[in-house]
């Protein structure tokens, strides 16, 4: 038996090592096909000290992400073998936990009281009935729809928007699995002290060290290898892929596929045509699909009834677009005047959302290094803006056209660091990144428009990554993705071994009580 892996994400990545672990698989007989030129996806970081940092996206984790806890228990980690990456996070979170005293600051650069909600009797009734609405009544359904437009101003939603990237066009029908998912996780919302990270970024935390693990046990990870078809057999019964159509520098390539092989295919992608700016050059929206990340799930999805629907995603790259900055200091002047205001070293702090700023900028200080090769003379901060598409409170451009430096500046004049504005856009490098799709995920759907991990009557095919449906998870999160690759590995090879129910605290009494008495603040 071989598998061939389509897309070189964690969800790949995860599936590969699920395969070899409990299904018992030899390396050499398992190829992941990944079109860029490292593997990992959206989890990515790169640069240099001299030209800046730079990460399109940061990962959040806590204790109940199952799937990906067991999966990286046994991963060793790059900078100590004997550790695994589980291990490291468990370390690193009892030594360097984020405590935050200053999760909202207001427009005079003051901290806001975050523990208090700030929400209505209407607003809490709305919460209340959002998550108790059956999600076939949420089809297409915005979350304006579910509330007064007051609730978009209170404390609540704020934290609740910035932590996991939601804004009001977003879909409800998301929102309300992840009030279930995360009720437990209300009360320490304004402190995100049960918030868990990676010693340094995600790629060389997570993504160096799974690839690693695979390539030393002889797993193929063919990298500038784009599947651009995959031919089923004739039929309607059942579903069997027997040919991948591949493009490798230029040339064609036919992989031919036989029935007890597997194809595990990640569909789409959150971070497809993402492009960079510089200190004086905004990024590039790209709305064209020039990068073709999204053409095997569109041809496939014409093939058969049951896989989905890409448009519902990829349709309006102009709504769904996402933007990112990262900031490398070469002074520590901005690094120290934020630990200053908020009573919190670098990387003990966690998220800051600048409350009334028309972007609604999120940024953190990142605990140093946050990169391996990372000197002692840089410190490294990353931020983000949910509404680029609208004018800057101090830079009247929406964000999607500013530079890096003029992202920089306007974040500095909301802290009222006016006076150090030349001091530190000189010795700062920002990078701007949008991507096109990155909210996507969020994206008002419907029932079908994500397909079934394993599709009905699929013999040897499954789907992968954030765009393949799982009852009751949670999109845009790294558990999302691994919690596919395992149900994926457990389902085509009919294992006793599946992934672990999805956790409710709401169905602990004592977390009910906590997170409703956070609610009523």
């Amino acid at each position: 038996m071989k598998a061939h892996l389509v897309g070189g994400g964690i969800a790949s990545l995860a599936a590969a090592a699920y395969l070899i672990k409990e299904g018992n698989l030899l390396g050499p007989n398992i190829t992941i096909y990944e079109s860029g030129s490292v593997p990992g996806g959206a989890l990515d970081a790169g640069g240099s000290p001299d030209t800046g940092y730079i990460m399109r996206g940061g990962r959040m984790f806590e204790e109940k992400y199952l799937c990906t806890r067991d999966l990286l228990s046994f991963i060793p980690t790059i900078h100590d073998p004997a550790t695994s990456v589980t291990q490291d996070i468990v370390k690193f979170y009892e030594t360097s936990s984020w405590n935050n005293q200053a999760r909202l600051i207001n427009s005079h650069a003051e901290i806001v009281d975050a523990e208090h909600f700030g929400l209505s009797v209407r607003d809490k009734l709305n919460l209340a009935e959002l998550a108790l609405r059956p999600e076939v009544t949420l089809q297409s359904v915005q979350i304006s729809d579910c509330f007064q437009p007051s609730f978009f101003n209170t404390n609540f939603w704020r934290m609740f928007a910035t932590i996991f990237a939601f804004t009001p066009s977003n879909s409800a029908m998301e929102m309300r699995r992840y009030l279930h998912r995360f009720f437990h996780l209300m009360p320490t919302m304004a402190t995100m002290t049960a918030v868990q990270r990676t010693r340094f970024n995600q790629y060389e935390s997570i993504v160096k060290p799974v690839a690693s693990w695979l390539k030393d046990l002889g797993v193929h990870i063919r990298t500038g290898t784009r599947v651009t078809n995959i031919e089923l057999k004739p039929g309607d019964e059942e579903i069997i892929a027997n040919r991948l159509e591949l493009t490798c520098d230029g040339h064609a390539e036919v992989v031919k596929v036989a029935e007890k092989d597997l194809v595990f295919v990640t569909l789409g992608s959150m971070v497809a045509d993402s492009s960079s700016g510089s200190m004086t050059a905004a990024p590039e929206l790209v709305t064209s699909g020039r990068d073709g990340s999204w053409e095997l799930w569109e041809k496939l999805s014409v093939l058969r009834k049951g896989f989905g629907n890409p448009a519902a995603f990829n349709g309006n790259p102009h709504e769904t677009a996402w933007e990112s900055f990262t900031v490398t200091d070469r002074e520590h002047r901005f690094v120290a005047r934020v630990e200053e205001l908020s009573k919190r070293r670098a990387g003990r702090g966690g998220l800051m959302t600048l409350a009334e700023s028309n972007w609604l900028i999120t940024f953190v200080l990142l605990h140093h290094p946050h990169f391996i090769d990372q000197p002692d003379n840089r410190w490294v901060w990353w931020g983000y803006g949910l509404f680029g598409d609208q004018p800057g409170n101090y830079v009247k451009k929406p964000m999607a056209e500013c530079s890096g430096a003029e992202i920089l500046e306007e974040v500095l004049r909301h802290l009222n660091f006016d006076s150090d504005i030349d001091r530190i856009l000189a010795s700062s490098t920002c990078i701007p990144t949008i991507m096109p799709y990155g909210g996507s995920v969020f994206a008002p759907r419907r029932s079908g428009d994500r397909p079934d991990v394993v599709p009905q009557g699929s013999k040897n095919l499954a789907f992968l990554g954030q765009f393949a449906e799982l009852p009751e998870d949670v999109v845009f999160t790294v558990e999302y993705s691994v919690r596919t690759a395992l149900t994926a590995v457990s389902s085509l090879l009919n294992l006793e071994r599946v992934p672990p129910p999805v956790y409710k605290g709401e169905r602990d009494p004592g977390l009910v009580f906590r997170g409703l008495k956070a609610i009523q603040n």
